[in-house]
């Protein structure tokens, strides 16, 4: 078994194609076929289905389980040419919503860039259902998500979670310490789907109404494109301490509050060796991050986050 009888499997798996493995890793067909039916010999049992006429490669159910062992072995073979090139800097890729590299993280990687110099950095941002399949195929290290999904060697783990607000500008429609999505004008809404949870709640209490003024898909943009004064958002507390770093905000309480934000981390149940110290020095760090004290939130009041 070698690295290319496993890479050509794992991209036969991909492309479910014989004739696309070949094009992309510039093969004929007939060595493709001559490597997977090598890999099947050494193992012991077939890995794929061969059905004459049929397009799409159907893979035996040896031949699913087999996916895990090859990604594995991939990975460790990524892990050894590490090794030989690098053997005191450590490398971390992190995946990361939006929100969360912009809104809680930036202090952190700070940190990381001033006191820990041999720590290198490869972060992502990414949506949440995308960070797994990453993780899953190793192509980040450690990742941050806002809902749990079940991934057969991915380990989830509540890191924090935090209330959402209304937040309006500082001259604000509605001048009041709690207020019911009922009394908002949804035509001014600056919006962004915080997660599954938030976007239930949205659809019931605004989406009926009529469509946000704007929606986007990262805090910067709409930090960016909220130019009127009677335009508002509803916001989870880091990305409000955010934005008050750069305008003066009117937050206030819902009656009919949003469901809190859960934060989750998320890392491979089989982690690749060379990642490993990073991964455990930036959770270390991370830990010191969360336990400082974040300020309060005034309600009912002009603030511009001093």
């Amino acid at each position: 078994m070698n690295l290319a009888e496993i890479e050509t499997f794992l991209t036969i798996v991909n492309t479910k194609s014989i004739t696309k493995t070949a094009d992309l890793l510039f093969l004929s067909q007939p060595t493709v076929s001559h490597r997977l039916t090598s890999l099947e010999n050494e193992l012991g049992f077939s890995l794929v289905i061969r059905n004459k006429g049929h397009k799409q490669v159907e893979l035996t159910p040896k031949g699913m389980d087999f996916i895990i062992l090859a990604e594995r072995w991939m990975s460790l073979w990524k892990e050894t040419l590490e090794l030989q090139h690098n053997q005191e800097q450590l490398l971390l890729n992190i995946g990361c919503t939006d929100s969360l590299n912009i809104a809680v993280f930036i202090p952190l990687y700070d940190k990381i860039l001033i006191d820990y110099p041999h720590l290198d950095l490869s972060i992502q941002s990414h949506h949440s259902s995308e960070l797994y399949g990453m993780l899953s195929e190793h192509n980040i290290d450690i990742g941050f998500v806002y809902h749990q999904l079940h991934y057969k060697n991915i380990i989830s783990e509540k890191l924090f979670e935090e209330k959402l607000y209304l937040v309006q500008s500082e001259h604000p429609t509605v001048e009041k310490p709690i207020v019911h999505t009922d009394e908002l004008d949804s035509t001014k809404e600056l919006f962004l789907s915080w997660d599954d949870n938030f976007q239930i709640w949205h659809d019931r209490w605004l989406s009926s109404v009529s469509r946000p003024h704007i929606s986007a898909d990262t805090i910067t943009l709409l930090d960016r494109l909220w130019k009127n004064a009677d335009t508002w958002m509803i916001a989870p507390e880091s990305v409000i301490h955010e934005l008050s770093r750069y305008r003066k905000v009117y937050v206030s309480e819902l009656k009919n509050p949003a469901p809190n934000r859960i934060c989750y981390k998320i890392k491979h149940k089989y982690p690749k060796t060379t990642s490993k110290r990073a991964v455990e020095l930036f959770e270390e760090i991370l830990e010191q991050l969360l336990h400082l004290e974040r300020k309060e939130i005034p309600i009912g009041e002009i603030w511009d986050g001093q």
